[in-house]
């Protein structure tokens, strides 16, 4: 069992994200993540879901996905060269003084933005793959979490290889 990101184009119609999550579903699967968003064309969405499986899982779950009426093509990008990155939103305790000064060091090792300051809050944006969101958001407990959203995973593969419409 290992962790699988699946690159998913589909027609942007109503109800796609619906038919395409209910098949991992309806095999018991839990997705880890789900990211979906218009593509490089129109009337295209790309839905970019990580989900634990073995490799022959994987494969059953991708021939079924192909059998799906608005689903163009499905790759398995895990084993190619790729960049997969996420979003978070963390809501951190931050008084006045040196723990707010202290949290603005953080954000700072870690290139996150500060998006928004109250009087006893910070809000920060991070960017990265898992490993960097999960760390920031470990560091920053000590200090009060008040709220932590974060986005799907996206991902593309490096260099000149493609996954897009075939025409």
């Amino acid at each position: 069992m290992r962790e699988h990101t699946l690159s998913i184009l589909v027609e942007d119609r109503a109800g796609v994200l619906s038919r395409v999550s209910g098949l991992f579903s309806r095999r018991g699967f839990n997705i880890d993540s789900l990211a979906v968003g218009p593509c490089e064309e129109p009337d295209t969405s790309r839905i970019t879901i990580v989900v634990c499986g073995d490799d022959a899982l994987i494969e059953q779950i991708q021939k079924q996905l192909n059998k799906l009426i608005d689903v163009i093509k499905v790759s398995d990008i895990t084993d190619y060269e790729h960049v997969s990155r996420e979003i978070a939103l963390i809501k951190v305790n931050a008084e006045s003084g040196s723990s707010r000064a202290e949290v603005m060091q953080i954000a700072t090792t870690f290139r996150a933005k500060i998006i928004d300051v109250g009087t006893k809050t910070v809000i920060l944006e991070v960017t990265g793959n898992c490993d960097k969101i999960d760390a920031l958001e470990k560091l920053l407990r000590q200090y009060g979490v008040r709220e932590f959203v974060r986005t799907g995973r996206i991902a593309i593969m490096r260099g000149s290889k493609t996954i897009s419409v075939p025409k």
